[in-house]
């Protein structure tokens, strides 16, 4: 087999197993509903997990990380020691994830549509394909960010945000190839660009809160609306 092919067989499984819904799955097995009639209508983590509880959102989450550390497997079973077919099979995994073939969809306008999540926990998987102890410093930063900003598209955007930073200070100190730093940069665009939608709200103050934040903000609509019911109680003769 030549050196082309296996490039090619590499890119091309990378975005065939980046593109395997198993938001969509799980939801199906839990509660025989399409996610994507569900809330943001993604297939990622957050959204099964409003669509099926926790549990089916969390191992939603394991197994797209899984999807993006199976492109190291790939990139580096077919064309070993070549850290740009690594970067790019680890890249579409994730493209496949937001953008699945297995989830066309026709426009109401005409046309079609490639629908998935955005990306995150797939680029948590392609970083550690390319360089495992990267989880070290994602997945602590990731659950802060997670529970005390309370954005699950703010946790998103920090996934890429620490990858790219990572692998530039490896880059800097010599311990890695600048070839990675694109990776961080290129799954930034590609987060930033699916997340759109959550970007405008965020300016808007309107984005779905999550963690603490959810919390907090739970607590002080129930003390806000007891109050409310005390007052209204009180004004009654």
């Amino acid at each position: 087999m030549s050196e082309v092919v296996k490039i090619l067989l590499s890119l091309l499984g990378s975005y065939l197993v980046g593109a395997i819904p198993f938001g969509l799955i799980v939801v199906w097995v839990a509660r025989r509903q399409d996610v994507r009639r569900i809330g943001s209508g993604r297939t990622g983590g957050t959204n099964v997990m409003r669509a099926a509880g926790w549990l089916a959102g969390a191992i939603t989450a394991i197994l797209d990380v899984l999807k993006g550390v199976a492109t190291g497997w790939i990139a580096r079973a077919l064309v070993p020691e070549n850290p740009w077919v690594l970067v790019g099979s680890a890249l579409l995994a994730v493209v496949g994830h937001n953008y699945s073939v297995f989830l066309i969809e026709k426009r109401e306008q005409g046309g079609i549509r490639f629908k998935g999540g955005a990306g995150g926990a797939t680029a948590f998987g392609g970083a550690i394909a390319i360089w495992p102890p990267i989880w070290m410093y994602i997945l602590p930063i990731g659950v802060l960010v997670y529970l005390f900003m309370g954005y699950a598209s703010v946790t998103t955007i920090s996934v890429a945000v620490v990858t790219t930073v990572v692998f530039t200070v490896r880059a800097l100190q010599g311990e890695a190839t600048w070839i990675y730093v694109l990776y961080g940069v290129a799954v930034l665009g590609v987060v930033l660009y699916a997340l759109r939608p959550n970007l405008e709200r965020l300016r808007r103050g309107t984005e779905r809160a999550v963690g603490l934040r959810a919390y907090l903000q739970k607590r002080h609509g129930q003390r806000g609306g007891s109050s409310m019911n005390s007052g209204n109680q009180n004004a009654m003769p």
